[in-house]
């Protein structure tokens, strides 16, 4: 597969696995996670290999998914009679069965944008970074498992408060309720993924991949069919609803939007 919205390189036995649209601060397409998915499995297919570092070019992480793109052509596409194209888990199983993944986590990071490195091994971010779930702010519901993902790194409590309120989280908050493994200055990010990275390649591959099972499957409930099941079952009627349509035409038509709090 040729790349257009992510570049992949390896140094050493790392590869790097960088989104790319940084105009659009590396808004989410579905281009960009099938070529997510391709670029993965060519590292962990890789045998020189032993770890995977993500990040985004520019100033972001991944906005999200690109409202204009992704929903709004979901909603035309309901329109004409078709159906909703779900995450499937997919995703879950590449990120749990792969070669260690670390996030290094250079600038904001909302919707999919946190949802998708919440399974990766370690996530690392800039102290310029910024977090935010902000499913409920486009009237959908978290995706991607992160209703298991997210409790399980920071509890109940905060996942609860992270994704009711939809508020931003900034770097050091986003340390301090364990969202993410440590902050560290942004011009040191990648030199602090890469070291961390270089410490799990040196480690044997089949280990890890074990230790990793064994992380997911015991460490709490690993149905995470069951939790997508749930959650895409949510997002079939939050599709639907008014506040959806509702909050990509204020979106698209840069006002705020009004919704319905009944």
């Amino acid at each position: 597969m040729s790349y257009e919205q992510i570049t992949y390189e390896t140094k050493d036995r790392i590869a790097v696995i960088t989104l790319n649209r940084p105009d659009r601060l590396n808004a989410w397409t579905h281009r960009m996670s099938r070529e997510i998915s391709e670029a993965v499995g060519r590292a962990n297919d890789d045998g020189e290999v032993g770890c995977i570092v993500m990040t985004g070019a520019g100033r972001g992480f991944c906005a999200g998914a690109d409202v204009r793109d992704q929903f709004q052509a979901r909603l035309d596409e309901r329109d004409q009679g078709g159906e909703s194209e779900w995450l499937d888990d997919g995703w879950i199983s590449i990120a749990r069965k792969s070669k260690p993944l670390v996030a290094a986590v250079n600038g904001v990071a909302v919707g999919v944008g946190v949802t998708m490195i919440l399974p990766f091994d370690v996530i690392i971010a800039s102290d310029r970074a910024r977090f935010g779930m902000f499913f409920v702010k486009m009237a959908l519901v978290p995706e991607l498992a992160s209703s298991y993902f997210l409790v399980q790194r920071v509890g109940f409590g905060q996942a609860s408060e992270m994704c009711l309120t939809a508020r931003m989280y900034e770097a050091e908050e986003a340390g301090r309720v364990g969202l993410v493994n440590r902050v560290v200055p942004h011009e040191k990010l990648l030199d602090e993924a890469m070291a961390t990275a270089e410490l799990i390649a040196a480690n044997p591959g089949p280990q890890l991949r074990w230790i990793k099972d064994l992380l997911m499957r015991n460490g709490s409930n690993a149905d995470h069919r069951e939790v997508m099941r749930l959650e895409n079952q949510y997002l079939e009627k939050a599709i639907k609803s008014p506040e959806h349509r509702e909050a990509v035409d204020a979106f698209l038509e840069k006002r705020a939007p009004n919704f319905s709090r009944t």
